[in-house]
């Protein structure tokens, strides 16, 4: 009796050694899988800084940009022609 009840006992410890290395197996393989995401995923959300270099150039362009901006203004506002206004009857210009 005693030994048929041992061997049972240790045939259901077997199996269930064998069910619970089976779900670690499984557990192990999904976070795996989940770590490598949220590697991932951090390597895409996280904001890295700026270099100094490409600020650098992103300040520049902007200034060049300013530079050409304020020079075509100038340019502008020279052929503008301007208009004279009658105030009863007197010619003023218009500055």
């Amino acid at each position: 009796q005693d030994v048929k009840y041992k061997t049972q006992n240790a045939a259901s410890l077997d199996k269930s050694v064998s069910e619970l290395s089976s779900e670690r197996a499984t557990s192990t393989t999904e976070l795996e899988a989940v770590l490598e995401y949220d590697g991932k995923l951090k390597e895409r959300c996280i904001a890295k800084p700026e270099t100094y270099e490409a600020r650098q150039a992103r300040r520049q362009a902007e200034i060049e940009g300013l530079k050409k901006a304020l020079a075509t203004l100038n340019d502008e506002t020279a052929f503008l022609q301007r208009k004279r206004r009658y105030i009863r009857g007197s010619a003023l210009a218009a500055q």
